[in-house]
C-alpha cells in the first residue's frame, strides 16, 4: 500500500509539476476545475479530462486558454487512441487498431507491447510518445527543432494530416483547397502547409476565423487542442461540410460509418453513381456501396468476412465490384470469376451498362460474355483496348486468379 501510495505521489509530480503529462493516473468522473465554467470547450475540456487525456493543475485550475507545447500535443494524441480502464491502466482502442495498416499494427504489437503510456521515468519525459507518433508516420520527428515549442494552428494542421492518411483518408485536394482559399491568410502558408489545412477544414476537424482568416501562425490552447482531438476521434463531433450539387459536389459514406466528400468530373459520372444506389438492390442484401464503389457478395458470409478485416488485409474479396473513379474520370467492372459468381452479378452488370453506354449496352455486354467465358475455359484472352461507342475498354485478364476488370473512360 505504501509503494503504490508513492507511485501516486510520484505520477502527480508529472502530471503538475516539472513536465506536467497531459495524463490522470485512473478512470474517473470529469473533475470540477473551478476556471472552466461558461468556456466556449468546457463540455469538451470535462470529457477529455475524465479520459485522461490532459489533466488540470494543483489549485484545481485548468488554465483553458493556457499555450500547448508540441510535445504535450503529440502526447494526447497518443493517448487519444486509448481507453483508460478503472485500475489506471491503458490499452489501444479497438477500431483504432483496425483501423491501422498491417504493418503499424505489427509495430505497436511487437516493438511497443510493453509501452505503459506513461511519461519516460528516465530521460526526456515525451520521447516515448513522439517515437511512437513518428514509427505510425504520424509525425516526423526531424521536422521539429525543438518540441517544446508553442504549437501552432499549422503544426496541428500537419499532424492531423498525417494522422488522418495513416487511419483513415484523405479528402479530395480540389474541395478542401476551395475552402482553403476562403481565408485571407492562407497566402501566408507554403503550398505544402495549405495541402495540410485545407485537409483539416474538409474533414471539418478545424474551422477558420469569423474575422475571416485561418490564424495560420496563431498558437494553440489547452482547450483548443482538445477540440481538435475529439474531432479526430469521434467523427460526431466533427463540424458539418456544406456541399454543392450545383458543383457536382457530393458527401457519400464509407466504411465504419464514415462520410468523404467526392467531386464528379462532369453529370455522366454523377448520374452513373445514382444509378449505383438503385442497381446495388438488385443483389438484396448482398452489396455495399462504399464511396464510389459498388461491391457485390455471394452471400453474407462473404460480406461479413471482407467488412471485418483490418488493415490493408486482402485475405477476402467481393466476387464483384463496379466502380467509379472521380479523379482520373473511369468508370469499370471487376469480375472474380468463382462458382456461380457470373450468373449471380450478371443482371446487376447489365443494368450498369444500360445506364453508362445507352443503345451501345449490347455490345459491352457481348464483350463482357465473351472474354468471360474464355477466361473460365482458361483460353488465351490478349489483355488490349477495345472502343465502344465514345468510350474505350481496356480490359486486365490474371488468369491465375480467374479476375477480369474492364476499365472504361470517354475516348479523348
Amino acid at each position: 500500500m505504501k509503494k503504490r501510495l508513492l507511485m501516486i505521489i510520484f505520477t502527480a509530480a508529472w502530471l503538475w509539476g516539472v513536465v506536467e503529462l497531459p495524463a490522470v493516473p485512473a478512470a474517473q468522473a470529469a473533475p470540477a476545475f473551478s476556471d472552466i465554467k461558461g468556456h466556449w470547450a468546457e463540455d469538451t475540456i470535462n470529457r477529455m479530462a475524465a479520459k485522461g487525456i490532459l489533466s488540470g493543475f494543483p489549485d484545481g485550475t485548468f488554465k483553458p486558454d493556457e499555450q500547448v507545447k508540441i510535445d504535450q500535443f503529440v502526447t494526447m494524441l497518443i493517448l487519444s487512441f486509448t481507453d483508460l480502464h478503472p485500475n489506471g491502466s491503458r490499452s489501444w482502442k479497438e477500431d483504432f487498431m483496425k483501423s491501422l495498416s498491417l504493418e503499424n499494427q505489427t509495430i505497436l504489437k511487437q516493438d511497443y507491447r510493453y509501452f505503459t503510456f506513461n511519461a519516460s521515468p528516465v530521460g526526456y519525459w515525451a520521447k516515448d510518445f513522439i517515437e511512437i507518433a513518428n514509427d505510425l508516420h504520424f509525425i516526423n520527428k526531424d521536422r521539429y527543432p525543438n518540441f517544446r515549442d508553442n504549437l501552432t494552428r499549422v503544426n496541428a494542421a500537419e499532424i492531423i494530416f498525417y494522422t488522418l492518411q495513416e487511419t483513415e483518408f484523405l479528402e479530395h485536394s480540389q474541395f478542401g483547397q476551395k475552402m482553403a482559399q476562403q481565408y485571407g491568410d492562407i497566402r501566408g502558408a507554403s503550398e505544402r502547409e495549405q495541402k495540410f489545412i485545407a485537409e483539416v477544414l474538409v474533414k471539418g476537424i478545424m474551422i477558420g476565423y469569423t474575422n475571416g482568416t485561418f490564424g495560420v501562425d496563431k498558437e494553440i490552447t489547452r482547450a483548443e487542442s482538445l477540440k481538435l482531438l475529439e474531432r479526430l476521434t469521434d467523427k460526431t463531433k466533427r463540424i458539418e461540410v456544406e456541399v454543392s450539387p450545383d458543383r457536382l459536389e457530393r458527401i457519400v459514406p464509407t466504411a465504419h460509418n464514415g462520410t468523404k466528400v467526392v467531386i464528379f468530373p462532369d453529370q455522366r459520372m454523377w448520374d452513373i453513381y445514382e444509378a449505383l444506389l438503385e442497381i446495388g438492390k438488385l443483389r438484396g442484401a448482398n452489396h455495399d456501396l462504399y464511396e464510389t464503389t459498388l461491391r457485390l457478395y455471394k452471400d453474407q458470409a462473404e460480406k461479413d468476412a471482407v467488412n471485418k478485416q483490418t488493415g490493408n488485409s486482402s485475405a477476402y474479396t467481393e466476387e464483384a465490384a463496379i466502380w467509379l473513379d472521380p479523379n482520373y474520370n473511369t468508370y469499370g467492372v471487376t469480375i472474380r470469376l468463382r462458382d456461380g459468381s457470373l450468373a449471380r452479378n450478371q443482371e446487376t452488370i447489365d443494368q450498369f451498362a444500360n445506364q453508362l453506354f445507352g443503345y451501345n449496352a449490347i455490345a459491352f455486354r457481348d464483350l463482357f460474355q465473351e472474354v468471360c467465358a474464355s477466361v473460365q475455359e482458361n483460353k488465351p484472352v490478349m489483355t488490349r483496348n477495345y472502343t465502344i461507342g465514345h468510350d474505350q475498354i481496356n480490359v486486365l485478364i490474371d488468369q491465375k486468379e480467374k479476375t477480369v476488370t474492364f476499365s472504361i473512360a470517354a475516348k479523348k
